[in-house]
């Protein structure tokens, strides 16, 4: 159930910008008059696009369900609209990608959620000016209505939510200036089930803070996202790329409060996921299938230095990546687990519960659990995940008192 037990899933930026190799936004950010921009969709021809590739690799690593972009703020629709002639049936691809995207995720059980903008810097009635991310001024010939463009935008979701099998999520891009709450009317009449997020015509049903993952106050579901890249989410041809290590710092934070994490890639203009991207998303999808006992159906506690998942007798240890020190003493607690095992890998870590100098404060110097010979060495590049199993997670839990957070995540 996607932000129950689906919990990560991999973005896809694909367009006509994948061309030049810029950046997914180049028509507004260089200034390209749509006259000249449009002529991508003339040489677009993504032969190498494999979905049974795409929805394999994500599948293989890790990512329970994908999010793709059916049309970016260029209005360039990646699937077979009958209501534009910008689309990619038109191209020399000639072939409805996301239509056989769609099928190869009902193959392979991948759910599908959508991306959709509402700006769109082609069709002619678009209300390209006053909101965030518009044009400057609309395009010579354009004649802006947005009554117009509303119908336009109900027009097309009604095809992406009636053509192409289940859809989970919604996924809109810049929130309107004006909200329109008929449109999210007609999508969940479409699809019952489907969950929206806030960035369309009205609040929806999850948050998704964007290349952020300071965001602490899960009163709602929330989905955060981040690319592969700095620069672009689109394909960039000189990426500045993250490391693995500091994405899984990021993701870590937003799974263990609750919050679901899609994770970018920008295949290039010939429908290939670049090597890197693929390696960097393995990276991190490989730690996630590792860890993701620890933060399925749990709580979140924060107590002392620390941070906790719990469920059952359970109590999970999530240590922040490049972890410094090869032992943690783990006050309040004083009870002995009676099994300890080490999610990351197959390393044995020693623990009991003693007095430790740490625990010296001149006044009551208590035992605590004290956990060493922990191979934060060998895992500097990955949030450390470690499982403490106990007869009364109760009584443990009683130690921390009004430290943890009753939310079911």
């Amino acid at each position: 159930m996607l932000f129950k037990t689906d919990r990560f899933g991999m973005f896809i930026h694909f367009g006509i910008y994948s061309i030049n190799a810029w950046h997914e936004q180049e028509q507004m950010r260089l200034n390209i008059p749509k006259s000249e921009y449009i002529k991508n969709a003339d040489i677009f021809d993504p032969y190498n696009f494999n979905a049974e590739e795409w929805v394999l690799f994500a599948k293989e690593s890790g990512a329970q369900y994908i999010c793709f972009t059916t049309k970016h703020h260029d209005g360039f629709c990646m699937w077979d609209s009958k209501f534009t002639d910008y689309k990619i049936t038109n191209t020399p691809f000639k072939r409805d990608l996301l239509k056989e995207l769609a099928d190869a995720c009902q193959r392979h059980g991948i759910k599908l959620e959508l991306y959709y903008s509402c700006p769109d810097w082609n069709y002619k009635h678009s209300v390209n000016n006053g909101g965030s991310h518009q044009l400057p001024k609309p395009n010579p010939g354009d004649e802006p209505n947005e009554a117009l463009y509303i119908q336009y935008v109900k027009n097309q979701i009604t095809e992406l939510l009636t053509n192409y099998g289940k859809i989970y999520a919604f996924f809109w891009d810049i929130p309107p200036v004006r909200r329109d709450k008929s449109v999210n009317e007609l999508v969940r009449s479409l699809q019952p089930h489907i969950l929206i997020n806030d960035r369309g015509y009205d609040e929806g049903d999850y948050s998704t803070p964007e290349r952020d993952d300071s965001a602490s106050n899960f009163t709602r579901l929330c989905e955060a996202c981040q690319s592969v890249g700095y620069q672009s989410w689109g394909y960039r041809k000189n990426e500045d790329y993250f490391t693995p290590q500091s994405l899984i710092s990021s993701v870590s934070k937003i799974l263990i409060k609750g919050g679901n994490y899609l994770l970018n890639v920008g295949p290039d203009s010939t429908g290939k996921i670049p090597q890197k991207s693929a390696e960097i998303f393995s990276a991190v999808g490989n730690w996630y299938k590792k860890i993701y006992n620890s933060i399925v159906n749990t709580k979140y506690i924060k107590a002392g230095d620390f941070e906790y998942t719990t469920k059952n007798n359970s109590l999970f240890l999530h240590l922040p990546a490049a972890f410094g020190c090869s032992g943690a003493v783990l006050k309040p607690i004083n009870i002995l687990p009676k099994a300890l095992t080490f999610l990351n890998g197959d390393e044995k870590i020693d623990y009991k519960v003693e007095y430790t100098p740490v625990d010296y404060n001149g006044k009551d110097n208590s035992s605590h659990l004290h956990l060493y010979n922990i191979p934060a060495e060998k895992y500097i590049g990955e949030n450390m995940v470690i499982q403490m199993d106990f007869d009364n997670i109760a009584e443990v839990l009683d130690l921390f008192k009004n430290e943890t957070d009753d939310r079911i995540l």
